[in-house]
């Protein structure tokens, strides 16, 4: 255990340059005095690594020195082929530079491990749209990963959901995300960060560089951004029951978060097998047409607003189709 926490304190330094022993430490998850020890361990091998202490100090090896403890495990290599993702690599203008690394990642590996790592695109692979949408035309995907990587400012047209529509705003571009099959741009427009469908990106153009936050952590600005939709878009909370069938529709019909929420709260079945449970919920209008997927195989109880939308809504379609 403490051999590769040595490797990976040294592979940090080699690929990060100065590095202060608390980052150090949050990195390998060590307390900062086992770093100490292990500089000290590092530097008594011969390992040409000096400190300096102060505001500005940190940890750095001997400029030029370059380790060769680069030899990838069998379980490193195939987990590294596991990561790869044609798909958005190629949508991404990518798959070329993807696939060369791949490559090269390949001839450099032993007969062995080049073998282990060939089974992982053989038996896994994926597919990172839903089951009842197919993955976006995003035609500027290309245009905003460029501007992404070279930190250019995008003036884009935008189309969003309210009023005024189609609006203009100059962006400064932080990361991209892909989330079932939809690619969204995380970009700053003054001061403030928000979330855009890159396929509601209309026209798009390139302006003058600009400096990314260093402290900006995209994969935390997406959970976060996650928690406030979830918050957002469960407002309320209906209790409905489902018949036996209905139940066992149930988690194939809805999203996780409501499944989730009807398995924790839902009683005992009754007689009839019928049974009660409360799921969060969003609009009643929206609703109203969520739960009639179901169609006679759910009741709403409450709140009396949704039963009397959707007895407006069987009332419609039961003058519809008497025609």
């Amino acid at each position: 255990m403490r051999a590769s926490r040595l490797v990976s304190m040294l592979l940090l330094l080699q690929a990060r340059g100065r590095m202060t022993a608390r980052e150090l430490a949050a990195e390998l998850e060590v307390s900062v005095r086992t770093i100490y020890r292990d500089a000290e361990s590092l530097h008594a091998a011969g390992i040409p690594l000096y400190g300096d202490a102060g505001p500005s100090g940190g940890y750095q090896l001997l400029d030029g020195y370059r380790t060769r403890l680069t030899g990838l495990t069998a379980e490193e290599a195939e987990t590294l082929f596991l990561t790869g993702l044609p798909g958005p690599a190629a949508e991404l203008g990518l798959a070329q530079v993807a696939g060369a690394a791949q490559l090269k990642v390949l001839a450099s590996m032993p007969a062995e491990l080049r073998e282990r790592a060939g089974r992982i695109a053989s038996r896994f692979h994926l597919d990172a749209p839903g089951w009842y949408s197919d993955a976006e035309e995003t035609p500027h995907l290309a245009a905003a990963a460029d501007a992404v990587w070279t930190k250019r400012a995008l003036h884009v047209r935008y189309h969003r959901w309210r009023e005024p529509r189609d609006v203009e705003r100059t962006l400064h571009p932080y990361g991209l995300v892909l989330k079932a099959g939809r690619w969204y741009l995380v970009a700053s427009s003054g001061e403030r960060t928000a979330t855009y469908r890159v396929n509601q990106i209309l026209e798009l153009s390139e302006g003058e560089r600009f400096e990314r936050p260093p402290e900006f952590d995209l994969a935390a600005y997406w959970a976060a951004y996650r928690a406030d939709f979830q918050a957002r878009r469960q407002r309320g909370a209906a209790v409905i029951r489902l018949s036996p069938s209905g139940a066992e529709q149930f988690p194939d019909a809805y999203s996780a978060d409501v499944v989730k929420a009807f398995a924790e709260s839902a009683g005992e079945p009754g007689e009839d097998g019928w049974v009660t449970g409360t799921i969060p919920i969003e609009s009643i209008a929206y609703t109203a047409g969520y739960l009639l997927r179901l169609g006679p195989e759910v009741e709403v109880l409450d709140p009396p607003e949704l039963r009397d939308r959707i007895t407006q809504l069987v009332d419609g379609l039961s003058k519809l189709y008497e025609r």
